[in-house]
């Protein structure tokens, strides 16, 4: 059994839509008619009414395309961060000559609203980038805030939710790119980005007209007369089906479910004598990490060995310390929740 914290474990629907024979994306109508489906299922979950376009790639082709579509060679970029993907985007702008600017936190901890305030007071930025839900840690953060302030200062705002969306509502106020990806909380094949874009954003990408092909944003925008490359037909149709499975359910039941599965595992967690790694009030609802100085990988190894239960340990410095259980969709599930955590009794010391 598998608790990763993505790619989750695919329901037998997805995997019998997965199964099924494939559509051409480049001849036939109907692929049409099941991409504008998933976007506008999409556009409900994201709780929007900007775009939503589905790229072909894995999640962080979003984290990329979008500083490619909108960041060009001078440009100062704001990068509010409190984990590894949001000190990554940094990194993004450096490779496409921005400038960036990194406003940090503990990994633990919020982000730092005061030392965002100094610097929009300090400086103009084109864009800030920050994520919602920092997947290592599972530290969730309550952007409001920022989104304000960036808001006042007619600030482009780019938001990673990959590891939140469909798992709990995401931020949209404000908000002018929100990225997501099929393998977390949608629990479909890994595979597809998912992106919305405001107007203003559409207009920050023909304003940079990037020269790039796949990580550029703009020919998404109108796919009436095609898609810019064949598009992966199997794993929209894996993630049509979850979608519809997300719907069916109900939004508000499903983001009860992940709230009660995340709250029991911390409670199964604090039985068994293992802190987490941070508050639990800013842990996610996705995905909890517990505290493990220096035995993680030793736990994992152990788990994966007696018992056949796959969780993931922390990433970078953490790696050895942090130990993550993914309960985010298909997988946000009491039984399995309990199952992992039995195991977990019986080889941690």
């Amino acid at each position: 059994m598998r608790l990763t914290p993505g790619p989750t474990a695919v329901p037998p629907r997805v995997r019998d839509r997965l199964a099924e024979p494939a559509l051409n994306p480049d001849v036939e109508p109907a692929f049409d008619d099941r991409y504008a489906d998933v976007c506008a299922a999409l556009q409900t979950v994201y709780d929007t009414d900007d775009d939503v376009v589905v790229l072909g790639g894995e999640g962080i082709l979003g984290l990329e395309a979008a500083i490619a579509s909108t960041i060009s060679p001078g440009d100062r970029v704001l990068c509010v961060s409190n984990g590894i993907y949001g000190d990554g985007f940094a990194d993004f702008v450096r490779q496409y000559d921005g400038e960036p600017t990194v406003v940090s936190a503990d990994y633990d901890e919020p982000l730092d609203v005061a030392a965002v305030e100094a610097a929009l007071a300090e400086h103009e930025f084109a864009a800030a980038t920050m994520v919602h839900c920092e997947t290592p840690t599972g530290v969730v953060t309550d952007l409001e805030p920022i989104l304000t302030r960036l808001t006042d200062h007619d600030v482009l705002t780019v938001v990673d939710a990959v590891s939140s969306l469909g798992g709990m509502p995401v931020p949209s106020d404000g908000v002018d790119i929100c990225l997501g990806a099929s393998q977390k909380a949608l629990s479909a094949p890994p595979g597809l980005t998912t992106v919305s874009v405001s107007e203003r954003a559409w207009d920050a990408v023909e304003a940079t007209d990037p020269a790039s092909l796949y990580t550029n944003l703009a020919p998404w925008r109108d796919v009436s007369d095609g898609f810019p490359y064949t598009h992966l037909s199997a794993l929209v149709a894996a993630l049509d089906e979850s979608l519809a499975m997300l719907l069916e359910e109900g939004l508000d039941t499903v983001y009860a479910r992940h709230e009660s599965v995340a709250a029991h595992c911390r409670e199964r967690a604090a039985e068994i004598g293992i802190d987490c790694y941070a508050d639990p009030a800013r842990s996610a609802p996705t995905v909890t990490a517990l505290s493990l100085p220096g035995e993680a990988a030793r736990v994992q190894r152990d788990l994966a060995d007696e018992h056949n239960v796959v969780l993931a340990t922390g990433l970078g410095d953490l790696a050895d310390d942090v130990l993550r259980v993914g309960h985010m969709g298909y997988n946000a599930d009491l039984d399995r929740v309990d199952r992992a955590m039995d195991a977990l009794a019986t080889v941690h010391n």
